[in-house]
């Protein structure tokens, strides 16, 4: 399948029994309420995915299920976030076997590579694969930056290079990076708090978070800002971002799991060493949840508007 590199493209979080097993039937509820909502992609095995305590074969049956799920209409994408070059590979070639439609790249994990370890790593994971690839680039939580000059360099030597996750929080360098490749390579937004100034600022898409709980939501202000009716989509962000704050936190996981639970969407159980919240932790992300609940608005009388 073609990936037009566009769009809401949610980063699932796993679901998990009590038991700590898959649980298959609320991944497939999330997943259909995604499509539902109108969402362009699926992200599999992103932080938000858990994937560090993801067996082989879990994110074998996470792809297959999700394929099953979406039947053709819309990409799913396997996140590959690995220690040595060699893993990454691996991983890359399991993720085309499964039969996923590409993959997310990010920089080696925990060993801080430098300029041309990062390059050289990239470059054999992406031409290890026929699949069309999304570079990763987290500086503030995965400690490397992936420069322009980097990503000139990656996009030249490997025409899979498709596409950048862009979450440097450095809202400026949307427009760098327009400047620089124009449609030669797609740029979406990674960070929640700062998807509509993104996208404003002519970014291609939003890999999003809170889309896991309120995807009606996240996709209205997508398309709203692609109708060029800003207002209306700055309207709901500002309702949003309360809500958005929950993913630029290290409990993301567990509190996005929160909110997919109180719209009926989700489970809460998290994979240890991740331990579910208690206490005032809790308490204070449930009133945030609970408060953007009561306030949440009506998408009803913006049905024409929301269909591109």
């Amino acid at each position: 399948m073609h990936i037009d590199w566009k769009g809401v493209m949610p980063a699932v979080t796993t679901k998990f029994t009590r038991e700590d097993t898959l649980d298959l039937t609320m991944f497939e509820v999330n997943i259909k309420a995604q499509m539902n909502a109108g969402v362009h992609g699926i992200i599999l095995g992103g932080t938000l995915g858990e994937a560090s305590t993801l067996s082989t074969k879990e994110k074998e049956i996470l792809s297959r299920e999700t394929l099953r799920i979406v039947n053709r209409t819309i990409p799913v994408i396997m996140n590959i976030a690995e220690q040595t070059t060699q893993g990454a590979i691996k991983a890359a070639v399991n993720a085309k076997k499964n039969g996923v439609n590409g993959l997310m790249l990010l920089p080696p994990m925990r060993y801080k590579a430098d300029r041309r370890e990062t390059i050289t790593y990239f470059k054999k994971v992406a031409n290890a694969t026929d699949l069309p690839v999304m570079i990763y680039n987290n500086p503030i939580d995965y400690g490397i930056e992936v420069t322009i000059d980097m990503l000139e360099e990656l996009v030249t030597s490997c025409p899979n290079i498709k596409a950048v996750k862009e979450s440097t929080r450095d809202i400026s360098n949307i427009t760098r990076l327009k400047s620089k490749f124009g449609k030669k390579l797609s740029i979406l937004s990674g960070v929640d708090t700062l998807a509509l100034e993104s996208l404003v600022l002519g970014a291609d898409g939003w890999v999003a978070g809170l889309v896991c709980a309120f995807p009606q939501e996240t996709v209205a202000i997508y398309n709203l800002i692609k109708k060029g009716n800003i207002e209306k989509a700055l309207e709901i962000y500002r309702w949003f971002l309360p809500l958005l704050e929950l993913d630029i936190s290290t409990k993301l996981v567990q509190n996005i799991k929160l909110a997919e639970v109180a719209t009926g969407i989700g489970t809460p159980y998290v994979r240890e060493p991740r331990l579910q919240l208690i206490g005032e932790e809790r308490a204070q992300v449930l009133q945030i949840i609970e408060k953007g609940i009561k306030s949440r608005p009506c998408l009803d009388s913006l049905a024409v508007i929301l269909e591109l």
